[in-house]
């Protein structure tokens, strides 16, 4: 089920790429000189900024290339619990 506030895919991934275009500016990397470093063709990164559309393992190379590939270990890192008392439960063992 969605919840009102979750968002959609294409949602999220015009955010992911907005903040990586955002790190890019501010290493004052061209998308050009980014696609380089990331070793893959500018045609599919510059599809990323303006499309959203990337593969994982291009993704992770960006990151690698902008030092950011510690935010990945953040993904899916958080267990889930579906009641508070799952969430009790889980910190007193």
């Amino acid at each position: 089920m969605i919840q009102l506030e979750q968002k959609t895919a294409p949602q999220i991934a015009e955010a992911v790429s907005a903040r990586v275009r955002k790190r890019r500016k501010e290493h004052q990397f061209t998308q050009e000189e980014l696609a380089e470093r990331a070793g893959m063709s500018f045609a599919s990164y510059k599809r990323f900024e303006q499309k959203h559309e990337i593969a994982f393992d291009s993704l992770v190379k960006v990151a690698i290339a902008l030092g950011c590939e510690k935010d990945f270990d953040a993904l899916f890192a958080s267990p889930f619990f579906s009641s508070i008392e799952e969430l009790i439960q889980s910190e007193k063992s």
